[in-house]
């Protein structure tokens, strides 16, 4: 099974994202009890634009126990797919858990960040990506601001007289 992974995983880095996503198929046949299969499976079908083919694999790797950088990685890829699909409630609780279960993680708060603006919560999609920029940035004109752009981050809509 290791063989069949590693050549699906080197198939879809060398672009041969059908066959790679053909043969993860098969491997889920064999083993639909394996989160980790159940993920890559996932993962296949995002990046062929298969969102919706991709929702159930993401769903039962989780629910099968996936942990570590792969739970992480799932999690960001099923409230991103939900995003993708406008199911934005989900998308937030499926971020909500990510940024709960993996707090340094700034991609999962940046794609939460998205749903909050598909959500019309605007002001808090704005704070967050504010922080990550400054929590993220090399940009010397950017940090020399930090503070500033910090403070202003939940203060967008205040008009100073």
């Amino acid at each position: 099974m290791k063989k069949e992974m590693t050549k699906a995983i080197e198939l879809r880095i060398n672009g041969n994202l059908k066959e790679s996503n053909e043969l993860l198929i098969t491997m889920v046949k064999e083993s639909p009890n394996d989160a980790y299969i159940n993920y890559q499976c996932a993962w296949s079908f995002d990046v062929l634009g298969e969102e919706m083919k991709a929702v159930p694999f993401y769903e039962n790797a989780i629910n099968l126990g996936l942990d570590g950088k792969d739970l992480e990685g799932a999690l960001l890829g099923l409230g991103s797919t939900y995003r993708t699909l406008g199911e934005y409630e989900k998308s937030k609780s499926t971020f909500s858990k990510g940024m709960e279960l993996f707090p340094g993680n700034k991609a999962i708060q940046v794609f939460y960040s998205m749903t909050l603006y598909n959500l019309k919560e605007h002001n808090s999609a704005m704070k967050l990506l504010l922080n990550c920029l400054i929590d993220t940035t090399t940009d010397k004109e950017i940090l020399s601001y930090k503070k500033a752009i910090s403070f202003y981050s939940d203060k967008l809509d205040e008009i100073w007289s």
